[in-house]
């Protein structure tokens, strides 16, 4: 007997899968919480910023370098407080710096 192997669109697979469509929704709501805070960044650190993974009520920052996350770090609490305004149950902002792979 033959089975027939359907591609499923990444979205669908994600989507039917309850630890996938976590993962995903977890990935969409940091991202869209990035996007409520880049106003605060300034322009020159923003390329250096991604949003990174979200543990309970703690959302990890991703950041470029050392000095870029010292100055992220002056403004967490702001960060924090303007995504409270917006309805987000954030507790705590963690920076993580991504070091390069030699």
């Amino acid at each position: 007997m033959h089975r027939r192997h359907h591609a499923v669109p990444l979205m669908q697979a994600a989507e039917q899968s309850p630890t996938l469509a976590r993962l995903t929704g977890l990935a969409r709501d940091s991202g869209e919480r990035l996007r409520q805070v880049q106003e605060l960044i300034p322009p020159g650190l923003r390329g250096t910023v991604r949003a990174g993974p979200i543990e309970g009520a703690t959302w990890c920052l991703l950041v470029d370098s050392n000095a870029a996350a010292a100055k992220l770090r002056q403004l967490v609490p702001a960060l924090l407080a303007h995504l409270r305004t917006k309805g987000w149950a954030v507790e705590a902002i963690r920076l993580k710096v991504l070091t390069r792979g030699r």
